[in-house]
């Protein structure tokens, strides 16, 4: 099985100790007690959670798609968050306000977005290592920031787009995605959605897309982003070596 996944660029450290014994990569954790969370917990440094599951309560309970939700937890830049099952109801995730990494995490029932990266600086770089989200009705990583996303390693399951260059932020950035060893579990709409207006680019590397025979799943979503609030136009979808960089060698279906 670990070469398996070592094929799927995705760590044994994903299949946790919790019964996991399935041949897909996606197979969720038992978390280690849980905990509800009321008001955002602001996280600098280091924070290992050893597999704990985090929910919201109070005002972070609804568990609907409101955009005005706050996050369960909002990350300084720099910060690193480790091992930690994100519950529902999940609020708005995690926030990374500049650099960030997010090692192991989990997210069992995706509120708003599973995470919103940010910062105005084009040197961020929001690293996601590990861990999966299922049960986005609309985004899971939503890049509102300017830097570079780089995302290994994930699996992800029922969700509308899975990475989401912000389409009508009112301060846009160019924004680069760099997405490798992702499971793609059915159903989904688009792997990355990115703006060619802004110079965006999303590339794709060793992407397994699971039942999904039709292949309905859209690699790279292109669209004309602005700054105004309104919904972007699209703009088209597929390779094309400088927006969305990939080759059909780079997605297996399964």
């Amino acid at each position: 099985m670990t070469g398996g996944l070592a094929a799927l660029g995705l760590s044994v450290g994903m299949l946790m100790t919790s019964g996991a014994s399935s041949a897909h990569a996606a197979t969720w954790p038992t978390p280690n007690g849980s905990q509800g969370v009321s008001s955002t917990i602001s996280v600098s440094g280091t924070k290992d959670y050893g597999m704990k599951r985090l929910y919201g309560t109070g005002d972070l309970g609804s568990g609907g798609q409101d955009e005005d939700q706050g996050p369960i937890l909002e990350l300084a830049p720099g910060a690193v968050l480790k091992n930690v099952v994100i519950g529902a109801p999940a609020a708005d995730g995690v926030h990374c306000k500049g650099s960030c990494t997010l090692q192991n995490v989990w997210w069992e029932d995706v509120g708003e977005d599973a995470a919103t990266f940010r910062g105005s600086s084009s040197s961020n770089v929001y690293t996601v290592s590990g861990g999966g989200a299922k049960e986005a009705g609309d985004k899971v990583f939503q890049f509102n920031g300017a830097g570079t996303l780089n995302v290994s390693g994930f699996a992800v399951k029922n969700f509308g787009t899975f990475v989401r260059s912000c389409g009508n932020c009112s301060t846009q950035y160019k924004r680069t995605i760099n997405l490798s060893g992702i499971e793609v579990n059915w159903k989904g709409g688009r792997i990355a959605g990115i703006n060619t207006n802004y110079g965006d680019s999303a590339t794709l590397r060793n992407i397994t897309i699971v039942g999904d025979g039709s292949k309905k799943i859209v690699p790279c979503q292109k669209y004309l982003g602005n700054d105004d609030g309104d919904e972007p136009d699209s703009n088209g979808s597929g390779a094309d070596g400088t927006y969305c960089r990939y080759s059909s060698s780079d997605i297996t279906y399964k």
